[in-house]
């Protein structure tokens, strides 16, 4: 199947980074765009942190500059075009919901495992999207 738009999912967790070097393989090899999401998952932040309204914006900062990085490296491996998004919010519902629809890529690849311990005990957002999502969608371990 040749896509054309490959959205990928990132935070840092292991599984994270090999779903985006998968994506970033899959991207090259189309001539795909590849959208890289990040999303600050607001239920890791405790109730003073969020609280702190420079506490969200250095984690956001934080976040754009990590996302700069993902989108250097796609560049660097040759993907051609690489569009980054960066949000706040619960990352299932987000790019299911948001995200998905307004860019409509092909293929949405994601970690099987995110770096949240919250997600492992209610279900993970890999679950979620892989259900809920009306793409075809890649999880990577």
């Amino acid at each position: 199947m040749n896509f054309k738009k490959i959205m990928v999912g990132v935070d840092d967790s292991p599984d994270a980074l090999k779903a985006f070097r998968y994506a970033i393989q899959e991207a090259r090899q189309a001539m795909a765009e590849l959208i890289i999401v990040s999303i600050l998952e607001e239920k890791n932040i405790n109730v003073y942190q969020s609280l702190d309204k420079n506490y969200w914006e250095k984690e956001m900062n934080e976040l754009r500059e990590r996302s700069e990085k993902y989108k250097q490296e796609a560049l660097a491996s040759g993907v051609v075009r690489v569009t980054t998004i960066v949000n706040e919010g619960n990352p299932g519902e987000m790019i299911v919901n948001k995200f998905i629809p307004m860019n409509q890529p092909d293929l949405l690849v994601i970690g099987a495992k995110s770096t949240s311990r919250i997600r492992d005990f209610f279900g993970s957002q890999a679950a979620y999207m892989a259900r809920y999502a009306k793409i075809s969608t890649i999880i990577i371990r």
